[in-house]
């Protein structure tokens, strides 16, 4: 399946929906999506992955690059990952870093 990652940006947030398959092949993609995203200085960074199949070691390296890249003041979110790929982010014990919710609406998350 051909991986995605697509940023849309508002006032406070990036939201970064992700599709496909995060492997080595296509985690540049994504750093790059985190790395436009970081330049808006968001308050939060929405990683939405209810399409995302599949997650390699190269796409939780990004993810830990976003964090580093975030900075301790932006919140990130992951939204609605397959189990999958939820798997592989609490075998690093990463998900104690970020929020997991099983959806995301901007009007009801607290800046």
């Amino acid at each position: 399946m051909e991986f995605n990652a697509i940023l849309e940006t508002t006032e406070n947030t990036a939201k970064i929906i992700l599709s496909g398959e995060l492997k080595a092949s296509t985690a540049p993609t994504f750093k790059t999506e985190v790395e436009k995203a970081a330049a808006t200085n968001p308050q939060r960074l929405v990683l939405v992955m209810k399409d995302l199949s599949y997650m390699a070691s190269a796409g939780l390296r990004v993810l830990i690059f976003a964090k580093q890249k975030m900075g301790a003041n932006v919140d990130i979110y992951i939204i609605a990952p397959q189990e999958m790929v939820m798997d592989t982010i609490k075998k690093t014990g990463f998900h104690h870093s970020v929020k997991i919710m099983d959806e995301y609406d901007n009007d009801k998350v607290e800046a």
